[in-house]
């Protein structure tokens, strides 16, 4: 029998036996200290979780996460995965109750890489005081994976919940931060181009920000851009809303250092994908109210208003130029940084 260690991943650490357990209890469940919502969780090891909520609508989410490298500028797939769940039922409106999360692992994975991803998870759901209630464990043999693959589910309460197709005639456009940072960040790190500026994914959990401005009562529509970035998040709001889109390139933020990289190797920063980043209709009478609640926090303080939903050419986005031109602005046919998140 191939001889046990405790510095890599063996198939017998997904059999459900003694290692197994050892694994979870010396390994895993020490680096969460939320662990349950309610009068079953995570330390009983049970077949599910109980989820004391409050009142509201029940929102549902899940993600699988396969981004590569593990480990790029900003943040790794332990932050990513945490993140990007607790991302999509904020922009639905939706305060995090509870998230589970699954490990598929390859046979010969680094523990002490699995650690440092667990302890990155860890540390956001600590941050946002949100528990871990439930999880699962599973090894494939060597060549089978690619290292890691994590699966999180999140469930979120919302009084009112918000969608991406509530666009209505006259409402404002904003994107809460510079757009493409993590899809070039990605690009940069998988194919370690020299780049003068280091970029960062601006990979961070939404919804403290989004928190203040959701009680506004201004917000119509939201959705977070990721694969298929801003281009793609506006082609679904206008689709689903049946209105038109307007946006005004001088007012899309996007980082020189982004910029600079995008035209030389021959993409569209609108293309690329955000993980830390909403983009939020608002009726245009609270417009005021909702910027003012999005500056005050710094994760969004670089909220800026990009566009309109107009009547015309409803269910396509259309990008008003710097230099006074208007172009479709396309969906595009796939993400251009595959495996981002």
């Amino acid at each position: 029998m191939k001889r046990l260690t405790e510095e890599k991943i063996t198939a017998l650490h997904g059999a459900g036996g003694a290692v197994m357990e050892r694994l979870l209890w010396e390994h895993i469940l020490p680096k969460f200290s939320l662990r349950r919502a309610g009068p079953i969780g995570l330390d009983e090891l049970d077949d599910g979780a109980v989820v004391d909520l409050p009142p509201g609508k029940l929102v549902i989410t899940t993600d699988s996460h396969v981004v590569k490298p593990l480990f790029f500028p900003g943040g790794d797939i332990g932050r990513l995965a945490v993140t990007g769940t607790v991302n999509d039922l904020a922009v639905m409106g939706a305060r995090p109750a509870a998230l589970t999360l699954a490990l598929v692992l390859e046979e010969g994975f680094p523990i002490a890489d699995l650690e440092r991803i667990l302890e990155s998870a860890a540390s956001v759901l600590s941050e946002l005081g949100l528990p871990l209630v439930t999880g699962d464990t599973k090894v494939m043999g060597k060549g089978e994976l690619d290292g890691l693959v994590i699966n999180t589910t999140g469930v979120g309460v919302a009084e009112k919940p918000v969608s991406d197709g509530g666009l209505g005639v006259g409402d404002c456009l904003v994107v809460t931060g510079p757009v493409g940072d993590h899809g070039m960040a990605i690009l940069a790190a998988r194919n370690e181009l020299p780049v003068e500026t280091p970029i960062r994914s601006d990979v961070a959990s939404l919804w403290p920000a989004l928190e203040k401005a959701l009680n506004t009562g201004g917000i119509t529509a939201m959705k977070d851009p990721t694969r298929g970035g801003l281009s793609a998040a506006l082609n679904e709001m206008a689709r689903k809303s049946r209105v038109g889109i307007e946006v005004w390139e001088e007012r899309i933020p996007v980082r020189p250092e982004v910029q600079g990289l995008c035209e030389l190797l021959g993409f569209s920063p609108y293309d690329l994908a955000c993980e830390g980043r909403a983009v939020i209709g608002v009726a245009p009478e609270k417009l005021e109210e909702v910027l003012a609640a999005l500056r005050a926090h710094p994760l969004t303080a670089e909220a800026q208003v990009i566009g309109q939903a107009i009547p015309e050419y409803p269910g396509k986005v259309i990008l008003r130029t710097a230099v006074g031109g208007r172009r479709f602005l396309e969906m595009p046919i796939g993400d251009p940084v595959p495996r981002i998140c």
